[in-house]
């Protein structure tokens, strides 16, 4: 076990040495999945107990008592981007779980100006086409419990591809690593992304490549880099259930989310910027679900020089009837973002309803 630790502590820096890492590379394994998540910003590290437990913290799988399916789809950037993510889990005994997840983030019918203008500085509109971009994610998942009453761990592996119409095209591979500790109502999480690096290899069409070369002089000289490595990331979670008599429940639950590099986040120095995020939800009867949350708190320039923290509310709401759950998310609210309004809708199914 030792050995295995210390391979996966070293696996980085070796890789780090050799190649440049990207401070945003594969955003979309970023963005979230399950409405239901959306609605309190994403702050699920420790409170994740369901088949969406892929993606949050591979740890939850272990409170599976049956097999569950999730669907989740959104729309971004005024509908030009569409997001899909599937799952399904199961127990493998009282002890484990597994589980595989499938998403992809896509941008269709893009249009390909490259060659608009001929050789000669004609405009010829019979000259463009239309590509598209997509990622894609498979993922596979394993959690099992400790011998230490209350902790359970997990841990993903996955494979990327990105397709950037016929330009370039890239396979990836990584792994992430959760670990969750459950007390009487708290419930403690950690996750780290990208444990030991995510590395990409990209394919380019040098052919395409070489069309648009000198289009613009002193850019796109030369060819990119074919290598692409995503660093680890981390976050840490709190969450606490509060009973309020009458079947009705209140969740409250927060994430530390960990770059280690600066960026714009609410607190960032040279070695970890920490994006926090916080989250509520009111639990009627374990039928109705209604949702708050705030997240994405940055460090904004606005235009006059004048800096500002820029944050994300999101709100959402959802009904679970008999092993079926339907959520919806409405997420960069107010005039807090620059970007556009997103709506979110997520179907989750446990399967003991067929049992």
């Amino acid at each position: 076990m030792k050995k295995v630790l210390l391979f996966l502590l070293l696996l980085p820096t070796a890789f780090l040495s050799a190649q440049s890492v990207r401070k945003y590379s594969n955003e979309f394994m970023n963005i979230g999945v399950d409405a239901a998540a959306f609605g309190m910003a994403n702050a699920m590290v420790a409170q994740t107990q369901d088949v969406n437990s892929v993606y949050w913290n591979p740890a939850g799988l272990v409170h599976l008592e049956d097999g569950q399916a999730s669907f989740m789809h959104a729309n971004y950037f005024a509908n030009i981007a569409q997001y899909d993510f599937a799952a399904y889990a199961q127990p493998i005994d009282t002890e484990s779980a597994w589980g595989i997840s499938m998403m992809r983030f896509g941008v269709d019918d893009i249009l390909n100006t490259t060659q608009l203008i001929d050789s000669e500085g004609n405009i010829d509109y019979n000259r463009i086409s239309k590509f598209s971009t997509a990622d894609y994610a498979l993922t596979l998942s394993y959690g099992r419990k400790l011998k230490i009453p209350g902790f359970q761990y997990g841990v993903n592996a996955k494979v990327i591809r990105r397709i950037i119409g016929n330009f370039a095209n890239s396979w990836g591979f990584g792994f992430d690593a959760g670990l969750q500790w459950d007390r009487d109502n708290w419930n403690f999480g950690l996750m780290v992304r990208d444990i030991t690096t995510t590395y990409n290899v990209w394919a380019i069409n040098e052919e395409e490549y070489n069309k648009i070369k000198g289009a613009v002089a002193g850019q796109n000289q030369d060819l990119p880099e074919s290598t692409e490595i995503t660093a680890p990331k981390a976050q840490f979670g709190v969450s606490r259930e509060f009973d309020l008599h009458n079947e009705t429940y209140l969740r409250v639950s927060g994430n530390l989310n960990m770059q280690f590099t600066k960026t714009n986040d609410l607190l960032a120095t040279d070695i970890v910027s920490i994006d926090p995020a916080l989250g509520a939800e009111y639990n009627y009867t374990d039928l109705i679900f209604v949702r708050a949350g705030l997240g994405n708190f940055q460090n904004v320039t606005q235009i006059d020089g004048s800096k500002k923290i820029g944050f994300q509310p999101n709100i959402g709401i959802g009904f679970k009837y008999k092993g079926i759950q339907v959520d919806y998310a409405l997420t960069d609210l107010g005039d807090q973002s620059a970007a556009l309004y997103s709506n979110i809708f997520s179907v989750k199914v446990d399967f003991s309803i067929f049992r």
